[in-house]
């Protein structure tokens, strides 16, 4: 090949590289429970620009592969298996045909996984088991396969709720920005539990502190990060409330505490979700029963929120939901309805306006794009 030849390739593969990262098409998973009619992984392209979608692919043969998440690489895709004995799935993504590939899986240390993530860097896989009330840390692979378990935690405690709070329940996990601290919320136990993760050796050792509490009866569930990397927050699915914390030096204090719901509401309290704006100024929350996303403003030097309002999602059971990368848009999980509903965000107000698209699909759980 001639040098000439040589170098237009190469710049072709350069455009080519720059091209997908600045299209407008995303690659949007959603896990969900297989009970009904689903069957698997759903994968879609979905329009940023837009706010469009189309069917890419489904990767079948698994039970209940809920909750997702996406190595840090994008080469990889995790699933739980929600189901007793439960376990936790590695799979292969091909961005040139939209496909997942069945790769491997392997114990989660305890029934009933909900929630999986990585670390920064793709080495480890952690899985929050709700029913076992426990957490392993398995090894990534160079092939992106999951290895057996280096370590399993099991959490011991209960709280105040005799019906919801009889034993430890883990709810997901949460690696900080410095990929050391690791946050999870246990809803059984009112605490946020807090781990040192070692990236060498794949072990989690109790933080200074081991725990923070929750208000006994919050049932503490999900759990995020302000951009800013100074405020974390929680939502509490028991008592419909948030709390932010100032975060420093693997510590949270508390400082603020608010309720997802608006006033007058007398029904069942069951929050699920929550998420920050790209942009850092806007947070939501999901609630079941009420079946609203909750909005409020972040302001930007002191952190305090403020109420928006509470926005109906137009389905039942909001078990989670995704502001996609650009921030324009809001889509909604519903279970229960078996749809994904798409709204446009007011990026100045924070509030959200139904655009008349959604996505069917049976139960589904979580939503994750491959930016």
């Amino acid at each position: 090949m001639k040098r000439s030849n040589f170098l237009l390739v190469g710049l072709l593969a350069m455009l080519n590289v720059c091209a997908w990262g600045q299209n407008a098409d995303k690659y949007l998973f959603i896990g969900t429970y297989t009970t009904k009619t689903s069957e698997g992984i759903y994968v879609y392209k979905f329009n940023t620009e837009t706010g469009d979608f189309s069917p890419v692919s489904v990767a079948k043969g698994v039970k209940n592969p809920s909750f997702l998440a996406i190595s840090p690489d994008k080469r990889f895709v995790y699933s739980v298996a929600e189901v007793n004995g439960g376990a936790v799935n590695s799979y292969s993504f091909d961005k040139n045909t939209g496909t997942l590939t069945f790769i491997n899986t392997q114990s989660a240390g305890g029934n009933g996984p909900c929630h999986v993530a990585t670390d920064k860097k793709g080495k480890w896989v952690m899985v929050g088991n709700y029913g076992g009330g426990s957490l392993s840390i398995l090894p990534v692979q160079a092939d992106g396969s999951l290895g057996v378990a280096t370590q399993t935690i099991q959490h011991e405690g209960k709280s105040v709720n005799e019906a919801r709070q009889e034993k430890a329940h883990v709810h997901s996990i949460n690696v900080a920005p410095n990929n050391v601290d690791v946050f999870v919320p246990d809803l059984g136990m009112d605490k946020i539990m807090t781990y040192t993760l070692d990236t060498k050796a794949g072990r989690l050792t109790p933080g200074n502190p081991a725990f923070t509490a929750a208000t006994p009866g919050a049932g503490p569930r999900h759990f995020t990060f302000h951009p800013n990397e100074k405020w974390a927050y929680v939502i509490n699915e028991l008592d419909a409330t948030m709390t932010r914390f100032e975060y420093k030096k693997g510590k949270l204090t508390p400082v603020q505490t608010v309720t997802t719901l608006p006033s007058g509401y007398t029904g069942r309290m069951w929050c699920a979700d929550i998420h920050v704006s790209p942009d850092g100024k806007f947070l939501y929350g999901s609630n079941r029963a009420q079946e609203s996303l909750v909005i409020y403003s972040i302001a930007p030097k002191t952190g305090e929120l403020t109420y928006v309002g509470n926005q109906d999602v137009l389905g039942k059971t909001p078990r989670n939901f995704m502001i996609d990368p650009t921030g324009k848009w809001v889509l909604v999980a519903n279970q229960d309805t078996d749809n994904v509903v798409i709204f446009s965000r007011d990026t100045k107000t924070g509030k959200l306006t139904p655009t008349g698209k959604e996505i069917k699909v049976s139960m589904p759980v979580c939503l994750k794009v491959l930016e």
